[in-house]
């Protein structure tokens, strides 16, 4: 695996704790209600998928536990359908995908250092 693998996805993970971070104790009204929240967490989004995206094929074959199509995938509806994104599945997302990519980002982080 290439090492600028390690970069994107230690970007990712720095991220992703980013979202975590922001909608720690907030409630979907508050989400709901906040348009600077919605915009940062879209723009979070889009940035842990731009991460991924740079990721080589060898070290997404290397981790392939990791769902790589969905994140890349929501980066391109981002991107390319800005104008249609849907908070509900931006909500879901970063209340329910999210944590569990950070614990898997930090296995394969903390394999690196170990090694």
């Amino acid at each position: 695996m290439p090492k600028d693998d390690l970069v994107y996805i230690g970007h990712m993970l720095d991220m992703a704790q980013k979202v975590v971070s922001k909608v720690r104790g907030i409630s979907r009204q508050t989400y709901n209600d906040d348009e600077n929240l919605q915009f940062a967490l879209v723009h979070l989004v889009q940035v842990i998928g731009e991460a991924a995206r740079r990721v080589s094929t060898a070290g997404q074959v290397a981790y392939a536990h990791l769902p790589w199509r969905e994140v890349i995938g929501m980066r391109h509806k981002i991107v390319h359908d800005y104008m249609d994104v849907d908070t509900d599945i931006v909500w879901e997302v970063v209340t329910k995908d999210i944590p569990p990519l950070i614990a898997e980002l930090t296995a394969v982080v903390q394999k690196h250092q170990d090694s």
